[in-house]
């Protein structure tokens, strides 16, 4: 069964950071690409990130770029993602994915970024 364990959000006041991560197992996570997608309130599904199976090959939203770094360690099946520079408009549940949508049930990470 494929498990996908999102943690690490919690609110951050504007500027701050968060560094989220996610669990996998059910699957050979190493020879898998990730995504990190999230959903705002009352918004659609905004992918984020993604990264190479190896690590070596990344794109990012342009909302992210610059800000945001996704990492992964295969040895320990986890993804990571650095969010700097926080804003209000990054407030959303974010989730990882092996696709741009989130999971079947994924329960994702929620990030509120408030003063």
């Amino acid at each position: 069964e494929v498990q996908l364990v999102e943690s690490g959000g919690g609110l951050v006041q504007p500027g701050g950071s968060l560094r989220l991560s996610c669990q996998a197992s059910g699957f050979t996570f190493s020879s898998t690409a990730m995504n990190w997608v999230r959903q705002a309130p009352g918004k659609g599904v905004e992918w984020v990130s993604d990264i190479s199976s190896s690590g070596v090959f990344k794109t990012y939203a342009h909302s992210v770029k610059g800000r945001f770094t996704i990492s992964r360690d295969n040895a320990k099946n986890t993804l990571y993602l650095q969010m700097n520079s926080l804003k209000p408009e990054d407030t959303a549940v974010y989730y990882c994915s092996r696709g741009r949508t989130p999971p079947p049930g994924g329960q994702g990470t929620q990030v509120i970024v408030s003063s």
